[in-house]
């Protein structure tokens, strides 16, 4: 969800474009996988009768989740117009009951003076591509309810993610045959730690879809492009969260490893404390 920039060297990947073709997979098994995963996170209630304000949506894969849990009021955010487009359709083929509304719209641009506030507040995976993280946490933070949740993820800090920003910043600007051609080494590479630690990568592959209802390809295109692109530590999450009134309900965490295939999400739940 970061704006545009005037070095072609230096712009943001195209998520619309991405999550358009993931799209075009969405099924059953997927959404009701994005369903146990918004369960997980915001407890056995889940979203049933609350309002919910989905920012960067992407693909609208959960803002159509929480509408087919029975949310009373969806609100979904994303800047790119082709991901807006994208949530639209999602959410009339597959929510089609759902009081929803899909917005092209910068989160930073969110105030809960004129946009209201919201009983759960969901960012997966987006607050981090914004260019302005701790900023876009208290701009998201200040939109949940008093007693309201605030559920996301964010990349956990590795030593290597300064490569990794490196990397990101060339591959969101090369041509769609260095992107692929990247993305076969990259794949090449994982098969190998996979057969070297007697893991089995086929399965992997063809499990991953359990992985909140997600795509392996889709998400390699995505990891490597995801730019502009920051990571926090479990510890520094806790400080901002205190900071800004918030209580911890819930987190998923992994211990750091040193980065060699990325960074994935760790995940956390905070309640506004009123």
């Amino acid at each position: 969800m970061g704006g545009p920039r005037d070095d072609p060297s230096d712009r943001p990947f195209a998520f619309g474009e991405n999550w358009a073709s993931y799209a075009t997979l969405l099924d059953e098994p997927r959404l009701a996988e994005a369903e146990r995963g918004l369960i997980r996170l915001l407890g056995p209630d889940g979203v049933a009768g609350l309002s919910f304000l989905d920012i960067g949506c992407g693909s609208g894969l959960h803002a159509a989740a929480a509408g087919r849990l029975g949310a009373a009021r969806i609100l979904a955010l994303d800047l790119d117009p082709q991901a807006v487009e994208t949530s639209r359709a999602v959410l009339a083929r597959h929510a089609p009951g759902a009081e929803a509304e899909v917005r092209r719209q910068s989160m930073l641009a969110l105030d809960p003076a004129t946009d209201g506030q919201f009983d759960i507040v969901y960012s997966w995976g987006v607050l981090h591509h914004t260019g302005a993280m701790h900023q876009s946490i208290r701009r998201a933070a200040a939109m949940a309810k008093p007693d309201g949740l605030f559920a996301f993820s964010l990349y956990r800090r590795t030593p290597l993610c300064d490569l990794w920003r490196r990397e990101k910043r060339w591959y969101a600007a090369a041509s769609p045959r260095a992107q692929a051609a990247a993305r076969r080494i990259y794949v090449t590479l994982m098969r190998l730690r996979f057969a070297l630690t007697g893991r089995d990568f086929k399965a992997y592959v063809a499990d991953y879809h359990s992985a909140r209802g997600m795509d392996f390809g889709h998400d390699v295109h995505d990891w490597m492009g995801a730019y502009p692109y920051e990571s926090i530590s479990p510890d520094e999450v806790a400080a901002l969260m205190r900071e800004l009134g918030f209580a911890p309900v819930r987190s998923f965490t992994e211990r750091t490893s040193i980065g060699l295939f990325g960074s994935g999400c760790d995940e956390y739940v905070y309640r506004r404390e009123g």
